[in-house]
């Protein structure tokens, strides 16, 4: 066996997406994404790559979403000075997003590094910076949908569409063994193929093996046309407007803040009586637009739905972070969009810090949030939650909807795997939390897959491959089993924080508080199987 795939990210959970695969002396990666979630995951992007940059010969970019490219200037930063092949509009979005990736790794290890100075703590580097942007951007070559390219000697790649945002694909793969071909295919994130926006997701038929993601794997929505969703939408407009203050909305920057924007357009539209002025603030979100006014041409819908964004009058784009500060003036009814969509980077933290405690705000959640974010512990129904080191009460609603997901629900994924058959070898179930995966390990054994063509890799374990087998190698995995698909000890000591401090507040008297506390340190000096050699620090993570 002389093909060998190992999965350095998103197994176990659903970021950080990076398959290495070696065949014929060549190594080549398909993605190089930024882990997101709890902090224990989040620091797996500190540490050393888990190959030698230098060793790979060219890089496979599915789409440009940051779970999925961010750490593409990490690794030409470690020495990497091969081609990045990808469609030419996740080439010009992943420009704005890794610019954007970069300036956001300055900023909130600055922040950091102060607060590590006042406790005494040593401080952190950036993963990258903004100088290591531009030598990741030489790299890029640009190809088209459908046609075959030759990335490396005996090695063949096409680009299919996957209909889960602009530019995004799956991606064959063909490795020209001397026993013959071995065929891959890379599902990427795949599409609803319901939305107006994006074409419908394809790919080839009879494959020997695919990974195939499985963010949704144990969900089933109900479909949802244009106008329903533009319905669901307009009734939280409804509801915020008539809880007297703003309506926040966290956003991936590309691609949803882009169809939220188009869809609160159109309601305004039709509900003149909901028209309010729309704020974007998002420097990346702005940039992607221009992205998507160039790029965004849909050739099924034979037009480009962007467009309409060109010249909105109370669409307001915010660049500066003064502008941003100034919407602290502002009451009653208004709208914000503001990144991250997970809510646990970019400005959406300071606008959560200043309204979450507020009851008159309405937080609606449009997207996939992973374990340990705040997004995710907001949507848990938690009553205090702490950003950036500081606690903040939740009276704001907390509202959700999930009609704009970007990634095909269980019946989709299973659709889709379909109508690619035959496969001739395993299914590797990728990208995506325990539960997803299981999910739809079920549903696909129930649409006839046999239980042992189905394999869900753990983090960077590898497997030699042949046109119908696949054998495990031994690998050492960065993170304990399940670790990264689990709120780790930071989220568990921000919630006891905060519940300390509850009961604290909640306490009759302070004859009651200090014998809390009391208890506590009692607690704190008891012997336990904690007590041995003290464990060598952790590296602290922005946010940490």
């Amino acid at each position: 066996m002389s093909v060998n795939l190992a999965f350095h990210g998103a197994a176990e959970c659903v970021t950080g997406s990076c398959m290495l695969v070696e065949s014929g002396g060549a190594r080549f990666l398909v993605d190089c994404g930024m882990f997101q979630g709890s902090k224990s995951l989040k620091a797996l992007n500190y540490e050393p790559l888990p190959f030698e940059a230098d060793s790979i010969d060219a890089v496979l970019l599915t789409h440009a979403h940051i779970d999925h490219s961010g750490l593409l200037p990490k690794l030409v930063r470690a020495g990497y000075r091969g081609p990045i092949y990808a469609t030419r509009a996740t080439r010009d979005l992943c420009e704005v997003m890794l610019a954007d990736a970069a300036e956001i790794q300055e900023g909130d290890v600055a922040h950091l590094n102060r607060r590590n100075q006042r406790r005494g703590i040593r401080g952190v580097e950036p993963i990258y910076t903004t100088a290591d942007v531009a030598p990741t951007l030489r790299l890029f070559q640009t190809v088209k949908f459908g046609e075959m390219i030759d990335p490396l000697p005996g090695i063949q790649a096409r680009w299919w569409p996957a209909g889960h945002l602009l530019g995004a694909a799956s991606i064959e793969v063909v490795l020209h063994e001397d026993k013959g071909p071995v065929r891959l295919l890379f599902s990427g994130d795949l599409g609803s193929g319901h939305q107006p926006l994006l074409p419908t997701p394809d790919g080839p038929v009879g494959v020997d093996h695919v990974i195939l993601e499985s963010t949704y794997g144990d969900r089933v929505r109900e479909a949802v046309t244009p106008e329903r969703r533009r319905a669901l939408l307009a009734k939280e407009m409804h509801d915020a407007k008539a809880a007297g203050g703003p309506l926040l909305m966290p956003s991936f920057a590309v691609g949803r803040a882009q169809e939220l924007i188009l869809d609160l357009l159109a309601v305004m539209r039709d509900e003149p009586e909901l028209a309010t002025e729309i704020f974007l603030d998002s420097p990346l979100a702005i940039e992607a637009t221009d992205v998507f006014l160039r790029r965004g041409w849909n050739a099924e819908a034979e037009e480009n739905p962007y467009l309409e964004l060109r010249g909105a009058t109370r669409l307001h784009y915010l660049m500066r972070p003064q502008e941003s500060d100034g919407l602290e003036r502002l009451r009653d009814w208004h709208i914000i969009l503001a990144g991250s969509g997970m809510c646990d980077a970019g400005r959406i933290r300071r606008h959560l810090k200043r309204l979450l405690w507020r009851r008159e705000t309405t937080v609606l959640i449009t997207g996939f949030q992973a374990v340990g974010t705040l997004g995710r512990v907001l949507l848990e129904g938690r009553r205090l939650v702490r950003i950036q080191g500081d606690d903040v009460r939740v009276n704001a609603r907390i509202r959700e909807i999930d009609a704009y997901s970007a990634h095909a629900d269980a019946d989709g994924l299973v659709q889709w795997l379909k109508g690619r058959m035959p496969v001739t070898g395993k299914v590797f179930l990728t990208h995506g939390e325990p539960d997803a995966r299981s999910g739809l390990a079920s549903r696909l054994m129930r649409a006839g897959l046999e239980a042992e063509a189905i394999v869900t890799p753990m983090l960077d374990s590898a497997f030699a491959l042949t046109a119908t087998e696949a054998q495990p190698l031994g690998a050492v995995g960065r993170l304990r089993p399940g670790a990264a698909s689990r709120p780790d000890w930071r989220n568990g000591r921000a919630a006891l924080l905060g519940d300390i401090n509850e009961a604290l507040q909640g306490a009759p008297d302070d004859e009651a508080r200090e014998a809390l506390l009391a208890r506590l340190r009692d607690a704190l000096e008891a012997p336990s199987h904690l007590d041995g050699p003290r464990a060598p620090a952790t590296t602290l993570v922005p946010g940490g």
